[in-house]
């Protein structure tokens, strides 16, 4: 059984729509930042350095750094120990960021809803299917509903074994 990332983190922004951020974090999921919303319920005021992003040319600046989301055009300049200024951009914890996120419903990752319209298609039940796939139906209805992650070797059995059809993966 795969262990699960404690600590969440962002590893791809994958698309950035006016003030929304979607972001793939560490589990795998795609999750959307309504920035809009977050800095409203933060009540950022002028005086806040937040504020300089709601600018949408200053906001779609983000980059990705250490795991998280960061602005570079906003931040802190710092004197440090050798009076030396250091900028640092502003940044929001990951951990913060994956609280304040809602998943993305995202047409490319309901492997379920394809294996049920394939099943129903076939005139199977799920107790049929899982027995011809070698699963269970309480797994057959988790994945079908989308309630748990779904590894290439299973995809393949229920496709392949279950549904008695030919399995095909394209990256584009």
């Amino acid at each position: 059984m795969r262990q699960k990332l404690k600590i969440p983190r962002i590893i791809k922004i994958e698309k950035v729509d006016g003030f929304i951020i979607q972001c793939m974090f560490n589990n795998g999921e795609s999750r959307l930042l309504d920035f809009k919303k977050i800095f409203a319920d933060w009540n950022v005021s002028e005086d806040e350095m937040e504020y300089k992003l709601l600018d949408l040319k200053e906001f779609k600046k983000v980059e990705l750094r250490n795991y998280t989301l960061s602005w570079p055009n906003v931040g802190l300049e710092i004197e440090n120990e050798n009076g030396e200024i250091e900028k640092h951009p502003y940044e929001v914890g990951p951990d913060v960021l994956f609280k304040l996120s809602q998943k993305a419903d995202l047409e490319e990752t309901r492997f379920g809803s394809l294996i049920k319209s394939a099943r129903l298609k076939a005139g199977l039940t799920q107790e049929q299917l899982a027995m011809r796939s070698g699963t269970t139906r309480f797994y057959i209805s988790r994945v079908e509903n989308n309630k748990t992650d779904l590894e290439l070797s299973t995809f393949r059995k229920i496709i392949k074994a279950g549904l008695g059809k030919n399995l095909k993966l394209t990256i584009e």
